[in-house]
């Protein structure tokens, strides 16, 4: 049961990832001949990120590789998988749920998935951090972090 939720979550992102561009309108090729002198053009400013997590290293690759796709870069439960989920991912930055949830709660969540606290099984398991207590401790701190 724990992979079924893994498994909605990856064949929804394949899914979104499969329908993008399929209809755009295709241009024709541009002759040489008719190429326009190049236009100066200013050098964009990288990317910010969306947020800054509380903790870089491991815990956050983890957050961005995999809890983002659901719970969203700023942590609002609006992650690219989010839309087309059954069930709105927590949303980290309510006070509430900050304010009666423990560390240890959002870690077990964290290693045995939802279903292990009641909560949905689309929340999956990530027991390969079972024995990572730095990344579960950067994980809480970057879920702490949301909240405002």
């Amino acid at each position: 049961m724990k992979n079924v939720g893994t498994l909605l979550i990856v064949v929804s992102l394949v899914a979104l990832g499969c329908s993008k561009g399929s209809d755009a309108p295709k241009k024709a090729p541009v002759k040489k001949a008719e190429t326009a002198a190049p236009k100066e053009t200013k050098k964009a400013a990288p990317a910010k990120p969306a947020v800054k997590l509380a903790v870089g290293g491991e815990a956050a690759t983890v957050y961005t590789t995999r809890c983002a796709l659901c719970h969203g870069n700023g942590g609002l439960g609006d992650g690219p998988a989010a839309a087309s989920s059954p069930v709105k991912p927590r949303t980290f930055s309510d006070a509430a749920w900050q304010a009666k949830v423990t560390d240890d709660h959002i870690k077990k969540v964290i290693v045995e998935g939802g279903a292990a606290v009641g909560l949905s099984a689309l929340m999956a398991a990530n027991a390969d951090l079972k024995n990572k207590p730095e990344v579960l401790d950067g994980l809480v701190k970057i879920v702490r972090g949301f909240k405002k």
